[in-house]
């Protein structure tokens, strides 16, 4: 392996798995769009690990629930660097699409990799399922597409989860709507020209969704931190929210919430992304 390939790989990291990923060729280098991949899942697994350190450890402890895991590229790297080498912890991907959901099943049993679990449902359907234990210590969603994202929070405050790790994408459903109400809207104050052009009602549209998000974790007991994942040059999809519980529900957080929905005349949502607020 070349040396600038050998500075990408974490100590004690499986080769093997980074192969079976394709993050690396059958002979040991990385390639440039694996290169910016492995960059994120590395990014996010900093700050995911810092949160690990702080959960009591035991045979039952340390549980992880990834949504819209895709081919599980963060979870396999979690288990990998993480999780196996302490013998403890179970991770659950979940993911729609039953081709990968099979692909990770038949990875993980090639690897040895035995306290992964990988479930063909969607997010919104996971909160209900069986075989997933009551309370999840993280819940994380790297990617999830539009309302999978808001799915996730609501299984992770199902689930009692004492951190989310949230990379939200293409958050469509808000721009929906302030699309439908633009005639009534562009007749009110000046704030309407925000979303007067599509492209800048797109781009509002998941500003204001994130921001919503932010709010209604505060108004539910969680203290939330908004950062950059990586480098714009690496996603345009980087905006990283970490939630921890606290317990302490924020009633001026569900008062801002309120607020904003009817501003910009959203108060349709409350009642199917923002239950029991405060």
């Amino acid at each position: 392996m070349k040396q600038a390939d050998a500075l990408e790989l974490r100590p004690g990291q499986s080769a093997e798995l980074l192969k079976e990923l394709h993050i690396l060729t059958r002979e040991g280098r990385i390639n440039q769009d694996s290169r910016r991949k492995l960059k994120q899942v590395y990014h996010l697994y900093q700050f995911i690990e810092k949160l690990l350190l702080e959960l009591p450890a035991g045979p039952d402890r340390l549980t992880l629930a990834d949504h819209g895991a895709g081919k599980s590229y963060l979870g396999f790297i979690l288990y990998d660097l993480f999780f196996r080498p302490r013998g403890c912890g179970h991770i659950w991907g979940i993911e729609t699409r039953g081709e990968l959901v099979e692909r990770s099943r038949q990875l993980a049993a090639r690897l040895g990799f035995e306290r992964m679990s990988f479930l063909n449902l969607s997010a919104a359907a996971a909160a209900d399922e069986a075989a997933l234990p009551d309370t999840i210590d993280i819940v994380t969603a790297l990617h999830a597409c539009d309302t999978a994202t808001d799915d996730a929070i609501a299984f992770g405050l199902r689930k009692q989860a004492r951190f989310m790790v949230l990379v939200p994408c293409c958050q469509a459903e808000l721009a929906a709507c302030l699309r439908q109400n633009k005639a009534l809207s562009l007749s009110r104050p000046p704030l309407a020209e925000l979303w007067r052009h599509p492209l800048h009602t797109r781009e509002l549209g998941s500003q204001i969704t994130n921001v919503l998000r932010c709010l209604y974790l505060e108004a539910c007991g969680y203290q939330v931190t908004v950062t950059e994942l990586v480098g714009w040059e690496h996603s345009l999809k980087n905006e990283l929210i970490l939630a921890r519980w606290t317990g302490q529900r924020r009633h001026s957080a569900a008062q801002r919430l309120r607020a904003l929905l009817a501003e910009f005349g959203l108060e349709s949502l409350e009642e199917r992304r923002y239950p029991g607020l405060p």
